[in-house]
This record gives structure tokens, sequence and C-alpha cells, in this order.
């Protein structure tokens, strides 16, 4: 019951577009995570109904270029949009985090080299690095997720190490380090508990960045490859169909704006969110 009052309080406590979107992304996860259990047809049912065919009370979501259900398609492809851009976005940001964290603790010469490789990596295009890396090493799922990662750690680095290298001249920093503490000890006992609320706003914007980067991919080609689709491969398969109007075509990119959208409602709500005490105090 404790933890149910504070889901309570914390979703009360969101503005109305934060609510919003909250409820749109786990709209979208309860999709890629269950989607496929009350799917209405097989992901693969070619031929079940017309070519580029339109909303019906059988194909809601209408069929794409060889009569397949879209709303089945989009449920499937929930999983590898989601589930992707998920598990790239967690490791990209715990990458960058602890190699901030281990930059903030050890100073000197670790710093420097960690920095520089980070400054490197940060002047090359993201979205050109991740075609480069996927046009030699194929674009196989595992592939994907460390192309995303490679390119989104280093803005996730400079995020905590920014935070990190402020909070490591507090006072109760130096008093732990007086006290003869470890430097793993001020890292995680002291340092990253005051770095989780802007490492959250941070995850969820690299989540959304990596969303696209894996969409555009797909769009090229050079995503998520048959039998699987993601949302970005749903929209290029059935391109054909943007001439007509097909629903095929729309619908993966509604999905995508819609789950950016959310994301992006969300994350400015934890800011207010967490803007508001201060304004209290300034009162």
């Amino acid at each position: 019951m404790k933890y149910l009052r504070s889901l309570r309080f914390f979703f009360v406590a969101l503005t109305p577009a934060g609510r919003t979107g909250l409820l749109i992304v786990m709209f979208w996860i309860l999709i890629a995570v269950f989607g496929q259990m009350f799917a209405p047809y097989s992901v693969n049912d070619i031929g079940a109904g017309s070519l580029f065919g339109g909303m019906s009370k059988d194909y809601w979501l209408g069929t794409d270029y060889l009569g397949r259900d879209m709303l089945t398609r989009i449920m499937a492809g929930s999983r590898y949009s989601i589930g992707l851009a998920l598990t790239a976005a967690l490791l990209a940001s715990v990458i960058g985090t602890m190699l901030a964290l281990l930059a903030a603790v050890t100073g000197s010469w670790v710093e420097e080299i960690l920095g520089r490789i980070n400054d490197a990596l940060l002047v090359l295009p993201g979205k050109v690095l991740s075609l480069m890396i996927v046009a030699v090493f194929g674009s196989s799922l595992p592939m994907l997720i460390i192309t995303a990662v490679f390119t989104y750690w280093p803005g996730a680095y400079r995020i905590a190490f920014a935070l990190a290298s402020q909070l490591r001249n507090m006072d109760y920093v130096r008093a732990a380090k007086l006290r003869g503490e470890s430097r793993w000890y001020l890292a995680i006992s002291e340092i990253l508990p005051n770095m989780i609320h802007p490492m959250l706003t941070d995850f969820g914007l690299r989540f959304v960045y990596i969303v696209l980067l894996l969409s555009g991919l797909s769009f090229l080609g050079l995503g998520v490859q048959p039998p699987q689709a993601d949302w970005g491969s749903l929209v290029r398969e059935n391109l054909q169909g943007l001439f007509d109007g097909a629903p095929a075509i729309l619908m993966p990119a509604i999905a995508i704006a819609s789950l950016t959208i959310g994301v992006n409602l969300f994350i400015d709500s934890l800011q207010h969110m967490r803007q508001l005490p201060l304004v209290q105090e300034g009162v």
C-alpha cells in the first residue's frame, strides 16, 4: 500500500502534460511486452488482406504491401524499436556515468585521457559514425545496440562529468575524503546519489535519440533486417503506399512520433518537479 501511495503521489505531482506523456510511454511499453499475446493475426500472415488496404473492422490499421495486418506488425515492431533503444540507452548512460565518476574521483591523467577520448568522439557526427560502423560490421541486433551505445555514451559522459566535477568539491565529499573513505565509496555513496535526477532526465533524452537513430538506420535498410521489423523498417517497406495515402506507411510513423513526444512530455514534467522545491524556498 505504501508503494502504491508513492506511485499515486508521483503521478499526481506530474503536470497534466507529464501525466499524458507517462501514459503514452507506459502504453507502448505494455504493447512491446504483451502485444504479441493479443495480436489479432500472425505477424507473417501474408495475403490475409488486400494490398495496402484501408482501415476496416477486420484490419483496424489497414494492411501492408503484402496484405499483412498493420496492427499486428506495429505490435511486433515495438519490441525492436523500444527494446533495442531502451537497452542501448541504459548501457550508454551507465557507461558514461561510471567513466565520469572514475575521472572525477581519480583526476590527473585518467581524467585527461578520458576527456580527450570523449572530445574526439563528440567531434564526429553521430549519424555518420553510426552509418560507418553498421556498414563495416553489419546490422545484427547486438551490433545495432553496440553502435548506438558507442555513438551516445560520450554525451552521457559529458553531462555526468560536469555534474561529478562540481559535486566532488562539496563539503560533504571533502569530509568523507578526510575520514579516509575510498575513491569508489566517494563515487558511489557520496557523488552518484546527487546525480540521479539529472542523469535520469538525460537517459530519457538519450532514449529518444536512439529510437530516432535506429528508426533512421532501418529506414535506410541498415537497421533491423527481415523477417524482423521495427517501426523504421515498416515505414521503408511500405513506402510505395505513400502516393495512395495508405495507413501502412502513416501508422508506424505515428507510432514513432507518439513515443518520442510522450517521452519528451514526461521528461519536461520531471524537470518541473525537480525545480518546484527551489521555487518554494525562493518564495
